[in-house]
């Protein structure tokens, strides 16, 4: 029987609305354990990780907050996002917002360097989250993941990566709201970019579809990163980022079932979730859906749902 962890990272510290600390305890009420168990999996639930106090960290750019709690969330979440990696066949990471994604990936990354496999990231989102500590104006570290697990300079203050990913085994899709300096990263570091447009004009299987045979060919392991924002707000209210024009249900239902039937995804963030702002429940409920697809259920399958 394949296993799955589930830990909870209740971060808030890198977003500037409130609540997001709260995801996973939403994601846990919205029954994830239960739809995981029902299709087959073994489910061990870790709990939720937590910092110690921390004394506060000095920073050039002072729009920077929070920027001791974000170093220190990173640095827990890496070793138990690696431990989970190592226990299970594929964890999920409950958030809690984006910045948890810099020590997710940093953990899986470095349990991939002991398989001897590749590290890939698919990122959807409607950001890049490209941001260095010197770049970003809002201040707000969940715009800041990508840039320090890639291995970009100007992170002396994060814990010090011992993988990075490879700017070559990054693809982001749904991506519709970039700043400047984001837009010269992306240039400069050469990543793979699916925006809104590219997903209008292609639609999301093949661009998907090329991706994953890349990580098949290399006989990599395959990190997802899915940010509520990356769905539609209609769909998806609960989260204090929203951008119109994000994927459909369907459209994000077929992204997570191509996942599935490839076999190659190896570990999963839910980030950005804030159920202060949903709608009785509609958008966890909606990602436990999502997560069901990725985990093997497909249409026939899933339960027509009333809101």
């Amino acid at each position: 029987m394949p296993k799955t962890i589930l830990l909870g990272a209740p971060v808030q510290t890198g977003a500037a609305q409130p609540g997001c600390l709260m995801g996973p305890a939403s994601l846990r009420t919205a029954g994830l354990g239960d739809v995981l168990a029902g299709l087959g999996w073994e489910v061990e639930d870790r709990g939720d990780a937590a910092i110690k106090p921390t004394g506060p960290i000095d920073c050039a750019n002072p729009a920077v907050r929070n920027l001791a709690e974000t170093a220190a969330w990173i640095d827990v979440l890496t070793t138990a996002a690696y431990e989970a990696a190592r226990d299970s066949d594929l964890p999920v990471f409950m958030g809690g917002d984006h910045s948890l994604s810099a020590g997710t990936v940093a953990g899986v990354t470095r349990h991939a360097a002991e398989t001897g496999q590749p590290q890939f990231v698919l990122w959807l989102d409607a950001h890049p989250d490209l941001h260095t500590l010197e770049t970003t104006e809002s201040g707000n570290l969940h715009g800041t993941p990508v840039a320090y697990f890639s291995g970009q300079p100007g992170f002396d203050a994060y814990p010090e990566l011992t993988h990075a990913v490879p700017p070559e085994n990054l693809c982001m899709m749904g991506i519709r709201s970039v700043d400047s300096a984001e837009h010269r990263l992306i240039a400069a570091m050469g990543v793979t970019v699916h925006d809104m447009r590219a997903l209008d004009e292609t639609g999301v299987l093949a661009p998907l579809r090329g991706f994953l045979d890349k990580v098949r060919s290399a006989n990599g392991r395959l990190h997802v990163s899915l940010d509520v924002d990356f769905l539609d707000p209609d769909i998806a209210p609960a989260v204090g980022t929203t951008v119109p024009g994000g994927a459909t249900f369907r459209e994000a239902h077929l992204i997570m079932e191509t996942l599935g039937d490839s076999g190659l995804v190896k570990s999963l963030d839910l980030v950005e979730l804030n159920p202060f702002l949903d709608e009785r429940g509609r958008t966890a409920k909606l990602l436990c859906d999502l997560t069901a697809s990725l985990f093997g259920r497909r249409v026939l399958d899933r339960m027509t749902r009333s809101f």
